[in-house]
């Protein structure tokens, strides 16, 4: 069998999905023996969980027939789209209408379709997804159906005190890109967790608009919900952007939930993508999302449970990282102000993200190698062999898992730290 370009190219396995088959495939018979610091699962937070259960129990007596057993609309189920409208409009001031407003079966969908409407071969030449701020979300690097359809810009790095850094956008090699079809980012980042600040959105809105592409900013942990973490900037509504949202970190990832804001230059040919690739969202999802924006309940665990919990979790790994990690190691964590994760830099010529990987699966823990957040780490010649001395810490694990997976985790390093066999 022939795999058409497209076909393979799409038959890649990516990074961390090539992690996610290793997690199954080495502990499937005794995964609680195991720690698992890689997964991007959200939290199972009790009262989050309860309340989700118990709106989807009232959407199915009260929606079933009309959600369930009937298509709908490509832009998205009514409700879901008015009680979006309702509340967009009364929290940030916009006036947004129907046409500004488009549901999909994961906000990782409508960046597929973005990126395969707005980039790739056109009557100019060939025009690429670029991520600004790099590391960022691995996912991206699978959303271009062509094979060298993703560049990243190699972020500048500012060392903050004896154990924190940042990454910042280094503006100029951003400039310097003729081939920018669309920009995309997620704020707060995954990896790093985090925010673009106001002065970086006007500088991104400055390019769109000057280049006419659109800005498409993943708000998967951003604002108004999950809000996990501090958000510096909010969504803005502006002629150039794409504003994606998402329910999956807010409690709900199997259900495939995500809408996006924008334009109706930006919004019409996603719907058109959405009609003539999967139709349409999941319709009782879009009820029962519908139900917890429209009920308060969603602003409710935001605000009592989802955001606290993070805030708490990072508090807790940032103080055992600290505590554990071996003497002598020159390492610092991202300064992040939200998200799902710790990112963690082993700023040591003998360190390897793949090496490390590798002995903790020894220790039966699973941590996620930094390379895979990098588009074409090797050739990034601002940032060096910096992808491959970093790695993913998950928050979303209990609190005596993430103290053991820390704890094994330096006594790794300190094993790699202290191997005769590096040079």
């Amino acid at each position: 069998m022939d795999l058409s370009l497209i076909g393979a190219k799409m038959a890649q396995m990516s990074g961390l999905r090539s992690i996610m088959e290793d997690v199954a495939n080495t502990a499937p018979s005794r995964p609680s023996e195991w720690l698992n610091l890689s997964i991007g699962n959200p939290a199972k937070i009790p009262e989050v969980t309860e309340t989700w259960h118990r709106i989807a129990m009232e959407t199915v007596a009260e929606q079933f027939t009309t959600a369930s057993l009937q298509y709908g609309p490509s832009r998205g189920a009514p409700e879901l789209i008015e009680a979006i409208i309702r509340y967009f409009n009364q929290r940030y001031g916009w006036e947004l209408s129907e046409h500004n407003v488009v549901i999909g079966p994961g906000s990782q969908m409508l960046c597929f379709a973005a990126a395969a409407l707005f980039t790739g071969v056109n009557a100019s030449g060939m025009n690429r997804v670029v991520l600004p701020i790099t590391p960022d979300y691995t996912g991206y690097q699978g959303l271009c159906l062509s094979a060298d359809g993703i560049a990243g810009i190699g972020s500048d790095i500012e060392k903050i005190g004896d154990r924190q850094f940042k990454y910042l956008l280094n503006r100029q090699a951003l400039e310097e890109r003729s081939d920018i079809g669309m920009m995309l980012l997620s704020s707060p980042s995954n990896p790093t967790g985090r925010s673009i600040d106001a002065d970086e959105l006007a500088a991104l809105a400055d390019v769109s608009l000057r280049r006419d592409v659109p800005l498409l900013i993943d708000h998967a942990y951003g604002d108004p919900f999950p809000r996990i973490g501090e958000v510096l900037t909010g969504p803005t509504f502006h002629s150039n952007i794409i504003n994606s949202f998402s329910f999956s970190k807010a409690g709900v990832p199997g259900e495939r939930i995500g809408f996006a804001i924008a334009p109706v230059r930006y919004i019409n040919p996603i719907v058109s993508f959405l009609s003539n690739s999967v139709l349409h969202a999941s319709r009782f999802a879009q009820g029962v999302a519908a139900k917890a924006i429209s009920s308060g309940e969603l602003d409710n665990m935001v605000r009592a449970h989802i955001t606290p919990f993070y805030e708490r979790r990072r508090k807790i790994a940032e103080d055992l990282l600290t505590v554990a990690m071996p003497e002598r190691v020159a390492w610092r964590i991202h300064a992040g102000v939200g998200g799902m994760f710790c990112w963690v830099w082993v700023d040591e010529e003998w360190f390897d993200d793949l090496d490390l990987y590798d002995r903790l699966k020894v220790k039966k823990v699973f941590i996620a190698p930094g390379r895979n957040f990098f588009v074409e780490p090797a050739r990034s010649a601002a940032l060096g062999r910096h992808a491959s001395r970093c790695f993913r810490i998950s928050l979303t694990t209990s609190a005596e898992a993430l103290e053991s997976g820390i704890d094994r985790i330096a006594e790794a390093i300190r094993e790699m730290r202290d191997d005769p066999r590096r040079p």
